[in-house]
Order: C-alpha cells, then structure tokens, then sequence
C-alpha cells in the first residue's frame, strides 16, 4: 500500500515538474519583447505581470487532471490532455517569436475545443479533472479574444 502511495505521489510530482517546469521554460524563451511592447492594444489588454502567477496556477491545474486522468486510464481523455499540452506549449513561439498573430489565433481556438473536449469528456468520469480545467477554458477564451483582438488592430 505505502509503495502504491508513493509510486502515486511520484507519478504526481512528475507531472507537476514537467508541465510546470515546460511552461516556465517556455515563458523564459518567448518573451513578449519589444514587438509586442510596439503593438496597438486593446482596453481590456491586462497588464504582463499577471500572466506568469496565472499560468502558474493553472500549469498546477493543468498537471493534476493530467496525472488524474494518466491515473483512470482514459485513453480518450488522455490524448485530448496530451493534445491540448501541444497546442498550449505551441502558442507562445509561434505568437512571441514568429510574430505570427494569425497562426496563433488557429492554435489558441483549437486549444480551446480541445479544453472543452477535455471537460466533456471527464466530467462524468472525472469531475475533479475536468473541473481544473474550467478557469483554464476561461483563461484561454480570454487569450482568444486578446489574440483575436491584437490581430485585428495591428
């Protein structure tokens, strides 16, 4: 049983590291910089300290209906986790580095389906996954609206 436990607590640190970790590595390397300094913003642009704490959370999240899910075994779920860590690891290069706002705009609404076939998929099987991953669909609608936003200004 205490081995069980501790391949269950290893399993979660694991997912906490690597999604968490990969965010951050990812937020390091793709800073906004100067381009997105230059670009029109709408009014409803928040200001860039609030996304490292923000994603910070919600990576938490993120990891934990991960490693829930990992723990059920739902392969159907699981490939939609997988599928939305990929897209959400995928925005922030293509939108920060490549300058590629309308790139960004198809990634980012496709990780948005994804999200909420995330939730439908889990939420009879797996509330509490599936319930992590409401603020994150918020979240991410809200980054829709900013990159669709952004687009259409600049």
């Amino acid at each position: 049983m205490v081995a069980c436990m501790m391949n269950r607590r290893q399993s979660l640190l694991v997912f906490l590291v690597a999604v968490v970790g990969v965010g951050w590595l990812i937020g390091a390397t793709n800073l906004p910089g100067a381009w997105y300094a230059d670009l029109s913003k709408p009014a409803f642009n928040p200001p860039n300290w609030i996304f490292a704490p923000a994603w910070t959370v919600l990576y938490v999240m993120i990891a934990i209906a991960g490693w829930r899910t990992w723990l059920q075994e739902n392969n159907l779920a699981l490939q939609l986790w997988f599928a939305q860590m990929l897209l959400n690891f995928s925005w922030s290069p293509v939108f920060f580095r490549l300058h590629k706002m309308g790139l960004g705009l198809a990634i980012i609404l496709t990780l948005l389906a994804t999200i909420v076939g995330f939730i439908a998929v889990q939420i009879r099987e797996n509330r509490l996954a599936a319930g992590l991953f409401v603020p994150y669909a918020a979240w991410v609608a809200f980054a829709s609206a900013l990159n669709y936003s952004l687009l259409k200004l600049n």
